[in-house]
């Protein structure tokens, strides 16, 4: 199969503007872009004034201990938006290697079809020691109810709905179509998982960071689903600011779109993200040379956010603020 995305320089949304099935973001693209530029507007403040000390990158969310407060982000469908001639299973197991080497963890995802697009990247968790979380589309509550089924007897450490799915037409058209949630149908998704943490993907407001945490959720991820599923929403870090103001402290905020470098994970936490979730560069390492290229990207994430919390004086990173940054 052709390889669809063009793995360009710069990941930034131009090239594969409105390539869907493929990587591109819906219509303009323009969301996509916007994710990327809205962090590279941000810039970081050089400060070295600081006692000599480690830099210690490591992070405890959800309960999980973490090398850094990184995620792979769930990524669906590789066959048809990659043109990689991978199962879905296969797939997920390439990436949780990776995730295991790195000490991070992985999202799995989800589709149309519950048992290969569902069921068995979820399998892939379970045979990773449980280690990762698993993502549910937002069903109607008859999807909702049969991947709830499929999770009994495997192993996973929890489980997140990118309601934003909730915009894709060929979702939306299945058999079991997709809907949008009010907090009290998030809340039986949570209810349902026995305690597991529920995370609520694709919260691009403050009404819908406050929606999640009603509904119960232990975290949210702010995302515009990298820019597939609305054309002309701001970039992420855009409204992060506003988000995190109005939640920070109640709720664990995670991030993802536009994320490249060491120093875009620095941006997202001085902005008031606890975390951030990596999609497509992560998606397109393993297409282009499994684990070991993830793995090497994830070292060199690692390594640019340890030099940047070295260069502005951060030593853990509960030191990394907004005075950090210039926005």
């Amino acid at each position: 199969m052709a390889l669809k995305c063009r793995a360009c320089r710069e990941c930034n949304g131009i090239a594969c503007r409105g390539e869907i099935p493929g990587v591109g973001g819906k219509g303009t693209g323009s969301s996509f872009i916007h994710n990327v530029e809205a962090l590279a507007r941000i810039r970081i403040n050089m400060d070295v004034c600081a006692e000599p000390s480690e830099i210690s990158t490591e992070a405890e969310l959800l309960g999980m201990k973490l090398s850094m407060p990184v995620f792979a982000a769930p990524c669906a469908g590789i066959q048809n938006n990659y043109g990689y001639d991978i199962s879905e299973y296969d797939y997920s197991c390439q990436l949780l290697d990776a995730c295991e080497s790195l000490g991070i963890r992985g999202f799995t995802g989800d589709g149309i079809d519950p048992v290969n697009l569902f069921q068995k990247p979820a399998q892939a968790v379970n045979d990773h020691h449980g280690h990762g979380i698993v993502t549910i589309k937002p069903w109607v509550q008859k999807g909702i109810e049969e991947r709830i089924h499929l999770l009994e007897g495997l192993s996973f450490e929890a489980a997140a709905m990118d309601i934003d799915a909730a915009g894709l037409p060929l979702l939306r058209a299945g058999k079991t179509p997709v809907e949008t949630k009010t907090a009290a149908s998030l809340r039986k998704v949570k209810q349902a998982l026995g305690g597991k943490p529920f995370i609520v993907k694709g919260v691009m407001t403050v009404h819908a960071a406050e929606t999640a945490i009603e509904a119960g959720a232990d975290a949210i991820v702010v995302s515009n689903h990298g820019g597939r599923v609305l054309d002309g929403t701001p970039g992420t870090a855009e409204v992060l600011p506003e988000i995190a103001d109005a939640v920070k402290g109640k709720i664990t905020i995670l991030v993802d779109g536009g994320i490249r470098t060491g120093n875009d994970i620095f941006r997202c936490l001085a902005l008031g993200a606890d975390g951030v979730l990596i999609g497509r560069p992560f998606a397109l390492s393993i297409v282009q040379g499994g684990s070991a290229q993830m793995i090497a990207l994830g070292k060199r994430l690692q390594d640019e956010l340890a030099e940047t919390m070295r260069m502005t004086g951060c030593s853990t990173l509960a030191q990394i603020d907004r005075i950090k940054i210039r926005y």
